[in-house]
């Protein structure tokens, strides 16, 4: 036991729980916490922002990216409610995700007299964005309920949570046991019911064209979806964060488009930590007849789509066990190569006939190391990646999910870049949503954080543009934007600014962007023209 304030206690915890890294900003009800993050820079580093939404969603970035906690701070109120979009987000996209914050003092919480960034019920707002929100009420209390939150953190279906105290219990001082910040072992499950494993078995037995749909929840299940894939010979359907749990340039890996090649005489799918969203919401027609096997680690999913065989158990698990009992009993597939590459083949085709789109993404492509890290956004391109931009590796394809925020892109991929300071980022963005945190550059200069962000400049906003003209005839409003040129910001900033007009003239600049050692900048000039701009999401099998 030893005696400290609240704010070094919740710090002290952080760090038994192996947090390295804090994105935040530091405010008057979070004082402690900040000028204990700087008593202990050898072990933490903070990364301070420009605005609250760029913290929350930078610790979404290094989550994602990295499979490790995001931790952000700030100040309640105000503070609080810029991060939303970002907690929405990394709730939408299963990111783990520690939002930690002050709080009036204690006496005044529910009593509506005004204190400085109060709001009615703070911790209600938290729990309505988060898996689990709690209040530190006494400092004492700090390890055991930081130790909470990483339980949940690391365990069930990964999405943030979230801790708040109140502005008295942050500067007192009390006797704290830092021990108590360590929970005990975190661990998925290790029990999967046999029986439904062996009606697993038996409606695989029974399937002639399966597919195999995954999701973030068997983010770390790569190698057991692809010996179930080899077995089965089986297409690997990923739409946003599944992608990279098989590589797309094995011959198992499918983004969405290329799997609607083979979803009219598929009859069994198998659905792996997903939410089956391309196939029940997106894809047309299900086929007659067809057999569903859900693997999720949250049984209530399978409420909403029932499956006719549902194995509650982390992916790992639940696959170990199944490939084991396919083995044993003999079930296995003959060779379907040339079925898959037909169906790859003609869906490229497709894929390839977004342009400008498309002849960018793969330039860039070209370019980044196998194991670098992209970050997708609202805009043509960002969609078009989707789809068009092959992926390697698992979390390398980093996605809001079905959150869709305009304006992530940017922010989230500081946050990758902190996580991967070794590896290429690349964040896409159009004009309109790079403006939504491009203040965050000077964090970015500050910190040295070598992010390449490409904006493609159509001078508005395109998707509203398009829908108001096909559904207003022809009518337009308010979708034009005046931007800053670019090139100019980024220097002003003390950033490397660099404009192209071609996907070759971008492969030039990547390689020496990759290199700088602070962030760059480089606009990418568009016609807003239709015909320029073909809709990515009209493609058969595309969509958000």
């Amino acid at each position: 036991m030893e005696k400290m304030s609240g704010g070094e206690a919740i710090v002290q915890s952080l760090i038994a729980n192996g947090v390295d890294t804090v994105f935040g900003m530091p405010g008057v009800q979070a004082y402690d916490v900040f000028d204990s993050l700087g008593r202990h820079q050898d072990k933490v580093k903070t990364i301070s922002v420009r605005n609250e939404q760029g913290a929350g969603y930078m610790a979404m970035g290094y989550a994602k990216s990295s499979g490790r906690v995001g931790t952000y701070c700030v100040v309640p109120g105000p503070g609080v409610l810029n991060t939303a979009a970002a907690l929405s987000s990394a709730y939408s996209a299963h990111a783990p995700v520690l939002c930690l914050t002050g709080q009036i003092p204690s006496d005044g919480i529910g009593l509506g007299l005004g204190h400085l960034h109060e709001l009615p019920d703070q911790l209600a707002t938290l729990k309505s964005l988060t898996k689990w929100s709690e209040r530190i009420n006494h400092p004492s209390q700090a390890p055991g309920l930081i130790a909470e939150a990483f339980e949940k953190l690391s365990t069930g279906r990964i999405r943030p949570v979230a801790l708040e105290t109140p502005w008295d219990v942050m500067d007192s001082s009390a006797a704290v046991d830092i021990k108590a910040a360590t929970p005990g072992p975190r661990y998925q499950s290790e029990e999967v019911d046999l029986d439904t494993i062996a009606e697993a078995v038996e409606l695989i037995r029974n399937a002639k064209n399966p597919m195999i749909a995954v999701g973030c929840g068997a983010i770390n299940a790569g190698q057991e979806v692809l010996a179930l894939a080899e077995r089965l010979q089986a297409p690997v359907v990923s739409h946003r964060s599944g992608r990279g749990i098989v590589a797309d340039d094995h011959i198992h890996g499918f983004n969405g488009v290329q799997g609607y090649e083979l979803w009219p005489q598929t009859d069994l799918l198998i659905g792996i930590g997903s939410r089956l969203e391309l196939q029940y919401d997106r894809w047309v027609d299900m086929p007659k007849g067809i057999k569903i096997i859900r693997i999720d680690i949250d049984p209530a999913q399978f409420f909403h789509r029932k499956p006719d065989v549902g194995i509650v158990a982390d992916s790992v698990i639940a696959l170990t066990e199944l490939n084991r009992s396919l083995e044993n009993k003999g079930v296995s597939f003959s060779d379907n190569t040339e079925r898959l590459q037909e169906a790859k083949a003609a869906a490229n085709k497709k894929i390839y006939g977004i342009q400008p789109q498309v002849d960018y993404l793969q330039a860039i492509r070209e370019v980044m190391p196998r194991d670098g890290f992209i970050s997708e956004e609202s805009s043509q391109v960002g969609f078009s990646s989707i789809f068009g931009f092959p992926i390697y590796e698992p979390r390398t394809f980093v996605t809001c999910s079905y959150s869709g925020n305009l304006g992530y892109g940017f922010p989230t991929a500081l946050g990758v870049k902190v996580a991967n300071p070794d590896k290429a980022v690349v964040a896409i963005t159009g004009d309109g949503g790079f403006m939504f945190c491009v203040n965050e550059l000077a964090t970015a200069v500050q910190f040295k954080i070598n992010l390449v962000t490409l904006v493609f400049n159509n001078n508005c906003w395109y998707n509203v543009q398009r829908d108001q003209t096909a559904i207003f005839d022809g009518r337009q409003h308010v979708s034009d934007l005046v931007n800053p040129d670019f090139v100019k910001m980024a220097e002003s900033f003390g950033a490397t600014g660099y404009r192209v007009t071609s996907p070759d003239a971008l492969k030039k600049v990547l390689l020496k962007a990759f290199v700088e050692d602070g962030p760059v900048v480089i606009e990418i000039p568009c016609d807003k023209g239709s015909e320029s701009n073909p809709w990515p999401l009209l493609l058969p099998g595309a969509d958000l």
